[in-house]
């Protein structure tokens, strides 16, 4: 009888269902899934490159339009210092001119082992000084890529006479702080030296660069 219902508990047991077996379920997706979602990742990666492009295209025009602007200010200065310094060079060399015919005069000029400069220059050699910082900018951030042949070439130029007309004053130091002309009998030669060098390194060069401001001036403001 024991033996009985030991076997029904047995039978009734192994009829309980497993609840611990979980249904495993696959989900099958074909190619055409599989194809959308990579052009949607093709896609994003190349709009994110486009738009970065276009953002740093925007940012370079910007950069370039500022560096233009500055060196257009920079003209604009430079040429109204200049046609102040071309007047007074021209003026310096009117007084260089009478020293040169005038031994009384040189006399005064080289006095005491000394040369009076300021006799004939009393502003200085120079009388302005021609800025080129935002050239020099400009240059480092490679504005020769971005702009035409044209206005690279003329600035270049304006920027070439522009040392070469400051240059002038290293060039009259040379003559004057020479021993030779702190001698009297020399002072004649040495007005010729100073004026020639005002005329090979400033003077003669000033009316071209005057007019090639003006033009560079219209094709920045075209840029």
């Amino acid at each position: 009888m024991e033996e009985e219902i030991n076997a029904g508990e047995s039978v009734k047991d192994n009829s309980k269902p497993n609840i611990d077996a979980k249904p495993q379920v696959y989900i099958l997706r074909n190619w055409k899934e599989y194809a959308g979602e990579s052009l949607l990742i093709i896609f994003s990666v190349l709009l994110a490159l486009i738009l970065t492009e276009f953002i740093n295209n925007l940012h370079e025009k910007k950069e370039t339009k500022d560096l233009l602007n500055n060196i257009r200010n920079e003209l604009t200065i430079n040429k109204q210092y200049e046609e102040e310094q071309y007047a007074y060079h021209q003026q310096v060399l009117i007084t260089i001119d009478s020293a040169i015919k005038d031994p009384g005069f040189q006399k005064k000029i080289v006095s005491d082992d000394e040369f009076h400069l300021k006799l004939i220059t009393p502003h200085g050699v120079l009388y302005r000084y021609l800025d080129d910082v935002a050239w020099d900018v400009a240059k480092n951030h490679n504005i020769s890529s971005k702009i035409s042949f044209k206005t690279i070439a003329l600035l270049t130029h304006i920027y070439g006479d522009q040392a070469r007309i400051m240059k002038v004053e290293d060039e009259i130091a040379k003559v004057i702080l020479s021993r030779e002309a702190r001698k009297v009998e020399n002072a004649h030669a040495t007005l010729i030296l100073i004026r020639d060098n005002y005329l090979g390194w400033a003077v003669d060069r000033a009316p071209g660069l005057l007019i090639q401001y003006n033009e560079a001036i219209k094709l920045l403001g075209e840029e």
